[in-house]
């Protein structure tokens, strides 16, 4: 079974194949039932339809080729809940030689064109620049900043956080915020004269309100504010109050994004919008500040957070927690750009990135080619075309299952919304709870992994529940908003069969051990930022025991004689490598560091993931030319 070729088709791939058909059995499993959904990667054979999905009117699952149809009576059964829908109107003509799109066998993935549910709105860039910086490294960061503009679609509205009054063409004008205190939606409308403004922008730009009368004075087309806005990044000069050699700069990072995502939500909730924030040092005045201004403060490391013996830590993770929760629900990313040769404070604004799907980058300094190449390649991506699927506004993923599977949670670059169902597992594991997510930032490597758990068919039974059949379904939902402003909804299902637990062939057979690895050193990641307690080294080693004594072939007291299946042979070394990663291991990294590791990790796909927990030599040649490449 090639599991790449799978995911190639479906976009999706599962660490079991073949699942055990009740609680019991599934927890001797050892690595728990997941998936890897991938809700915008590029699947060649997928079918794009002009019209809406049908979608049963019980459970909410889209028409798929799963479906058992009465072509008769025009009646759909549908395979997660057995409900019987009649079929819409515009479906009289259905007949087994004339199958709308989603029947066919082989779309098992299909993407829906929606009709428009709002006014098309141009996506919005606000810049939030820190000025603490050396003269050359903002000289180069303004380089980037001024290249980038060409790269930016014309209709595309930008911003610029001091803030800059980018509509007023008589003169340069800013709005200062003081950095050491923290400010209400409220007082940044008032302050920014946009108390009781209602609008936001629409197609070109323009504003619901009047001229001049709110955000059209801080959020404008490119293409009108482009020779004013290169003239203030000209402008732009390192901080006007130096610190003294004994001291860091005052550096309000956390009063800044607050205003950012204030100024957006104020006027562009709702709208494809992104923060861009570029930071050389560390925060030390006013909420989200990390470290104090005297250097002879050090900036707290592991220990010091493993310890809790850090004043800042707590405090501003906090406030960028409430912050993520704004962010979410106004459906804007936060890209972090950190460049600077100390810590930053990633590790505390981790969340504001992770839970709205932005990338972040590290270097040493703007004038590094990291930074310069990295950026160039967002801003192009984000300004390419439809396809580049870099923005999603409101987006949402949805897991749809069988009735004898639960969903437990997932983990990666999405946010939780409040859908209840019965189809939620009693264990939340990550973001649980739900079986719906929200996603503010989406591009074509996004991967969600999600967990599920076998409900019990015994228990099911005693309910009048129909038995258990011979497979299970899955479908995964995704809706999004492309950078034109169309909406789309893809829907992909896919089935498995159910085995006897006991029967551990049948269940080698379905193991992906790639995907297996990537799921535990997901689960591990997230369980280390979230449980006190947790000691990574012995659940992973754990693991790799329990796999070896349930699915390994040995004789007692005869170690030469262990062996596991071809497909679960490199299993412990990817278990092996796991543990020596940088994304278990936080010896020589700083928090910063490993909290850019871990957010990569939770949000690239199976490929990718495992190149990072074991790198790969392709080739290697002694003699002539080199021929080495670790990818």
């Amino acid at each position: 079974m090639d599991f790449n070729e799978i995911e190639a088709k479906e976009g999706v791939r599962l660490s079991w194949n073949v699942w055990p058909n009740n609680r019991v059995e599934a927890t001797k499993c050892v690595v728990p039932l997941g998936a890897f959904v991938t809700p915008a990667k590029h699947l060649p054979d997928m079918p794009v339809v002009p019209y809406e999905p049908v979608r049963c009117r019980s459970c909410g699952a889209c028409l798929n080729p799963f479906s058992r149809v009465d072509y008769v009576g025009k009646i759909w059964i549908c395979p997660f809940c057995y409900s019987r829908n009649h079929f819409p109107p515009h479906y009289a003509s259905i007949a087994e030689n004339n199958l709308p799109a989603e029947l066919f066998p082989n779309y098992t993935s299909i993407e829906y064109q929606l009709p428009q549910q709002a006014a098309v709105t141009a996506p919005v860039y606000l810049l939030v620049v820190d000025t603490c910086l050396a003269e050359d490294d903002l000289g180069a960061l303004k380089a980037s900043l001024t290249q980038a503009l060409s790269l930016l679609p014309e209709n595309a509205l930008v911003g610029l956080v001091h803030v800059h009054e980018l509509g007023f063409q008589d003169c340069s004008k800013s709005y200062v915020f003081r950095g050491s205190k923290e400010v209400s939606m409220a007082k940044i409308q008032d302050q920014l004269g946009m108390r009781g403004i209602q609008g936001r922008p629409a197609a070109q730009g323009q504003p619901a309100g009047g001229s001049n009368a709110g955000i059209d004075r801080f959020l404008l087309p490119l293409s009108d504010c482009e020779f004013q806005l290169s003239g203030v990044l000209e402008e732009l000069q390192s901080d006007a109050f130096p610190a003294t050699p004994e001291d860091r700069a005052s550096r309000c990072t956390g009063i800044a994004m607050q205003v950012a995502v204030g100024l957006l939500g104020a006027g562009a909730a709702g709208t494809a919008g992104r923060v861009l924030l570029f930071l050389g040092g560390p925060c030390t005045e006013g909420p989200g500040a990390i470290v104090g201004k005297k250097k002879d403060e050090a900036i707290r490391q592991h220990k010091d957070i493993n310890k809790d013996t850090v004043p800042y830590y707590k405090k501003a993770k906090k406030f960028y927690e409430a912050m993520s929760t704004e962010l979410v629900k106004n459906g804007h990313v936060v890209d972090i750009f950190a460049c600077a040769l100390d810590q930053v404070g990633l590790a505390e604004m981790k969340i504001i990135c992770e839970r709205t799907g932005g990338v972040s980058v590290l270097a040493e300094g703007f004038h590094h080619q990291m930074f310069k190449e990295s950026f160039r390649r967002l801003i192009s991506r984000e300004g390419a075309s439809e396809a580049s699927l870099g923005l999603a506004a409101r987006g949402t993923f949805e897991v749809i299952p069988s009735r004898d599977v639960k969903v437990a949670g997932v983990i990666g670059p999405c946010a939780p919304l409040d859908k209840k169902s019965q189809a939620v597992a009693d264990t939340p594991v990550g973001m649980g709870g739900t079986t719906a997510w929200r996603l503010c930032g989406l591009d074509a490597a996004s991967t969600i992994c999600c967990f599920f758990e076998v409900a019990n068919p015994k228990a099911d039974d005693k309910q009048g529940s129909p038995p258990q059949q011979q497979q299970f379904f899955l479908q995964f939902v995704t809706t999004r908003q492309l950078p034109s402003g169309e909406v789309r909804l893809r829907a992909t299902t896919m089935t498995r069969a159910w085995t006897d637990g006991t029967n551990t062939q049948h269940l080698v057979a379905g193991f992906d051990q790639e995907a297996s690895a990537v799921l535990l050193g997901r689960l591990a990641a997230f369980k280390m930022e979230n449980d006190d307690e947790f000691d990574p080294m012995r659940w992973i080693d754990r693991k790799l025991i329990n796999v070896a004594k349930r699915f390994g072939e040995f004789r007692k007291d005869d170690p030469q004689s262990f062996q596991l299946a071809p497909n679960m042979s490199i299993f412990p070394q990817f278990m092996f490598n796991l543990r020596r990663s940088q994304f278990v291991q936080v010896f020589n990294n700083s928090p910063d560091e490993t909290a850019h590791y871990r957010m990569i990790l939770q949000r690239e796909g199976v490929v990718s993931s495992l190149i990072m927990i074991q790198p790969m030599l392709l080739s290697y040649s002694l003699s002539g030319a080199s021929h080495m490449h670790i990818t």
